[in-house]
């Protein structure tokens, strides 16, 4: 088996398998997110989101993004350790960085079958869901597990 690193690549390598997995009818699960620390309410929506198809990409916000979304003090983990870590778990099964402020063109470029959020979402908050809709695809939620959150694992450590 492959190193888990060749997991991780750019949205033009993601985008030409991606493709080709359609083409053998293959259902394409897309989800994205910061992934600042992992936790297991991280693991176990990754988990269920690759039960809902065939394969699973994970969009990760990059540095930039990431301070843009979550403030200066954040990300605590630099992207490449971000990326490397979802790489390393089975169920994910490539990893790409977008440095928007948000995934819609990742999704745009890609096309996911289905398009996977967590259950703290609205449905019409949920970029990118009005292409994978209008392609045919669907949009799932999937549960919000409490009790794990990075923001909550920060403040504990400070408390500490």
């Amino acid at each position: 088996m492959a190193h888990y690193s060749q997991k991780v690549m750019d949205i033009a390598q993601v985008k030409n398998i991606v493709a080709s997995l359609k083409a053998e009818g293959k259902k394409v699960v897309f989800t994205n997110g910061c992934f600042d620390i992992l936790h297991p309410g991280h693991t176990r929506y990754l988990a269920a989101a690759r039960d809902l198809g065939d394969f699973l990409v994970v969009a990760v916000n990059s540095d930039r993004s990431t301070r843009v979304i979550k403030g200066d003090k954040r990300p605590v983990m630099p992207q490449d350790a971000r990326t490397e870590v979802l790489a390393a778990l089975s169920f994910v099964d490539l990893v790409t960085i977008f440095d928007e402020e948000t995934p819609y063109r990742v999704i745009e470029v890609l096309q996911p079958d289905i398009l996977v959020k967590g259950g703290d979402w609205k449905e019409d908050e949920i970029v990118g869901a009005d292409i994978v809709k209008k392609a045919g695809g669907e949009v799932r939620r999937i549960p919000y597990i409490s009790g794990y959150s990075t923001t909550e694992i920060i403040e504990k450590i400070k408390v500490r």
